[in-house]
């Protein structure tokens, strides 16, 4: 399984919409809340190249961008791969 981390708001709607795809796949990633814990959005910043609205979504160290960016992985069957890439 690979390692996916997210980063998110409490009240975004596309932190919500990200996290239940990679809950209904039962894959477990690691939350970074940015509105909990500020410092967090600076290291969001820095390694999603500049990206600072959320989600920013990494797996295995990849930034593979937001939600949109993740549903869209989704429909073109790309997802999955990255997803089980340590299988």
């Amino acid at each position: 399984m690979s390692q996916v981390e997210i980063y998110t708001t409490g009240y975004c709607p596309y932190c919500h919409r990200a996290k239940a795809l990679l809950q209904k796949k039962g894959i477990s990633f690691d939350e970074y809340p940015v509105d909990q814990q500020p410092a967090l959005r600076e290291e969001m910043i820095q390694r999603a190249n500049g990206g600072y609205t959320v989600p920013q979504i990494f797996i295995d160290g990849q930034h593979i961008g937001g939600c949109d960016d993740m549903y869209a992985l989704e429909a073109q069957g790309k997802l999955d791969p990255l997803l089980n890439a340590n299988n």
